[in-house]
């Protein structure tokens, strides 16, 4: 693929660069994760029943699938801090209607609140994709985008406990009102850090792309085991997260020895995602991407049978070594897959393929869950992971 790219490292200033992205996502994603727990519980206080939540949670990943694609030919066609603005302007929206729905009641509240899931759910989305995209674009080579990814992957971890653990402070001290306005100035803080990233002129489109459309990209070479890969990868994400609650329960665990075995596989994601720069010159993608998935099926064989906390939790972070290297070398490989002009598209594809997995999948395991249980559906999951093991092979490398 073309090597040419924009060049968003002027003047040996790239580590200020790369935490401008990496804040930038962390104030879209921060106020995104913040929401998707206050809307529920708010909802739940109302006296809506378990569907409505339900409802209200797959809003946050359904109208991603639906706009991703718009996003990411928005990215390519503008650069980063046009489509930026509009997420964080989408994500102030959201938050202000979510401030609007705790002065209202029944239907209206409600209503409100799913806005504001669809409005938060887009703008992470849109700013993911652009952020993503321009991270890309600033690494030199390949072993420098691995570091990128790496440090940028680091974001939606720490989102994830910004966003709801202070959330959920602030319900407590002064009500969801004031719980809304915070996360309300999340993203002001993406809009306040996009001013140290410099205006890039978008790469030119190619003339030979003029009358291509988005799906051509999926007859590049490998993109299409690529994407499955990352979507067998998801959807172990998703199991996971699905049924070690159940497992637990079935154990006796108390909820506090659950909630640290799934934290302990976070904190191991994020830990892998701190390694990888530090050794990115040695790391091979497809090797990695290999050794990680027949990994992952290994530890989803022993996940059922592991019935202590201890056990458990030594395969959450095995699990989190895994599942957290894949992220920084699928994303490389996408950038080596795609030309320039159109790195927006290829990542909206990837989006796509996870959110449409995080729809749909948890109401999959909850029926294939109450039929065959948790252990079969790790066992499962565990065998289409490490059989697809086979595919990374014939992804094109970037060093080869």
């Amino acid at each position: 693929m073309s090597e040419a790219r924009d060049n968003v490292e002027p003047n040996g200033q790239g580590g200020r660069v790369l935490l401008a992205l990496i804040i930038g996502q962390l104030g879209l994603h921060s106020a995104m994760a913040g929401l998707r727990m206050a809307a529920p519980l708010q909802t739940l206080r109302e006296g809506y029943s378990a569907w409505s939540v339900g409802l209200l949670m797959a809003l946050f990943a359904a109208a991603p699938v639906v706009l991703a694609l718009h996003a990411g030919r928005l990215a390519d066609r503008l650069g980063y801090h046009r489509p930026v603005r509009i997420a964080s302007v989408l994500c102030i929206a959201g938050m202000s209607l979510g401030v609007a729905s705790t002065f209202l009641s029944g239907s209206a509240h409600f209503l409100l609140l799913c806005l504001a899931a669809t409005l938060a759910g887009c703008a992470a989305n849109m700013g993911m994709l652009t952020i993503q995209r321009t991270a890309g674009l600033a690494a030199r080579d390949t072993t420098d985008r691995i570091r990128i990814f790496s440090w940028l992957g680091v974001a939606p971890s720490f989102a994830n406990v910004v966003g709801p653990v202070s959330v959920g402070f602030m319900i407590d001290l002064a009500g969801f009102p004031m719980a809304y306005a915070l996360l309300l100035a999340m993203p002001v803080a993406t809009l306040w850090s996009a001013r140290q990233v410099p205006v890039i002129t978008p790469a030119p489109v190619q003339p030979s792309a003029a009358g291509s459309t988005a799906w051509d990209l999926l007859q590049a070479p490998g993109m299409k085991r690529l994407l499955c890969i990352n979507w067998l990868l998801s959807m172990c994400w998703d199991v996971h997260a699905f049924a070690v609650p159940i497992l637990g329960h079935q154990s006796g665990f108390s909820a506090t020895t659950i909630g640290l075995i799934l934290g302990t596989f976070t904190l191991s994601v994020s830990g892998v995602r701190l390694i990888v720069p530090m050794v990115a010159h040695r790391l091979d993608e497809v090797v990695v991407l290999r050794a990680a998935m027949l990994a992952t099926g290994l530890v989803f064989a022993v996940y059922p049978i592991a019935r202590t906390p201890v056990l458990m939790g030594c395969c959450a972070v095995l699990l989190g070594l895994t599942l957290g290297a894949v992220q920084p070398m699928i994303m490389t490989t996408l950038h080596h897959l795609t030309p320039d002009h159109r790195h927006g598209e290829a990542l909206a594809f990837r989006s796509m393929t996870i959110n449409a997995s995080s729809t749909v999948m948890p109401l999959l395991f909850g029926a294939l869950g109450t039929v065959v249980g948790a252990a079969v559906l790790f066992w499962g999951v565990g065998a289409a992971v490490g059989a697809g093991s086979w595919m990374a092979r014939r992804v094109p490398g970037v060093r080869t």
